[in-house]
């Protein structure tokens, strides 16, 4: 993978390199770190050949959770095809108070809302492409937008997909309260959130748009890595409706779907029997 040119991206954040060295940018992307003249320092995420529209999809999703003011996100520097850059923010120690702090705060971005379910930029999760053209209802954008679409980019059996239509036949019943739009992260797994030097929550990686909140909740649970304390605190500050815990499976399909479609193997099983379970 071929990096972007530091000197570039130095230009366009208006000052110039005095170092740069690569750092881990995880599964999808590499990363950069440049430190400037004006004693800023970004990190750059880069992908040779992104899939058209990713980074700067993610650079709305950004600044739309930045302008909740409920959480830190990094701020945007600059965006172009084949990179992103941001604010460099240094690692600290997270404690009980960020515990806290996240499940406020994750409370107050989705009680900040969204005009519908769906945003008006493009949808990614991770490189993988996926509807975000609002819908009047939360069962009609989780249906047309996310599980069909991902079933097929997940290439599912037929035995799999017969399933799957079942499932969606039955959302109305199966999504529980109507809730208005949420906004959401969208792809808050552990690894999407980090804490800062003051011990704040930081969130990152976003794959933001108008959901059920419930959402970003099975996504924390689907692969562990988030305390009890968080929850709490969320219930405290926002109560979920009842049920919402026999909800988690349904809105787990959304990343199991992802998954399959990037990794297949194990997922595809995974995905079964989960449908297996809500058919």
């Amino acid at each position: 993978m071929t990096p972007p040119d530091p000197h570039q991206i130095a230009q366009v954040a208006g000052s110039s390199v005095i170092t740069t060295r690569p750092v881990p940018g995880g599964d999808v992307c590499q990363a950069l770190r440049i430190d400037l003249l004006d004693a800023r320092s970004l990190f750059v995420k880069h992908r040779s050949g992104a899939p058209p529209g990713m980074f700067r999809s993610e650079a709305a999703g950004l600044r739309w959770v930045g302008s909740a003011g409920a959480l830190r996100v990094p701020d945007v520097v600059a965006v172009d095809d084949d990179w992103l850059a941001l604010e460099w923010i240094d690692r600290g120690v997270a404690g009980t108070a960020t515990d806290e702090a996240l499940g406020r705060g994750l409370a107050r971005l989705h009680r900040a809302g969204a005009p519908g379910f769906g945003a008006d930029h493009p949808g990614f999760i991770g490189p993988l492409a996926v509807p975000n053209a609002p819908r009047d209802t939360w069962p009609e954008f989780l249906a047309e937008c996310r599980l069909a679409p991902l079933a097929h980019a997940a290439g599912l059996d037929s035995g799999s997909r017969r399933m799957l239509d079942r499932v969606l036949a039955r959302l109305p019943d199966l999504v529980g309260p109507v809730e208005p739009p949420a906004r959401l992260h969208g792809d808050l797994w552990a690894g999407n959130r980090m804490t800062d030097q003051g011990g704040a929550p930081v969130l990152v990686d976003p794959a933001a748009v108008g959901a059920h909140r419930e959402v970003d909740l099975a996504m924390m649970l689907l692969f562990g890595g988030f305390p009890e304390r968080v929850f709490a605190a969320y219930h405290e500050e926002y109560p979920l409706q009842p049920g919402w815990r026999e909800r988690v499976g349904l809105n787990q399909l959304i990343p199991l779907l992802v998954h399959a479609a990037l990794f297949g193997g194990a997922y595809h099983g995974s995905v079964r029997r989960l449908l297996d379970d809500l058919a």
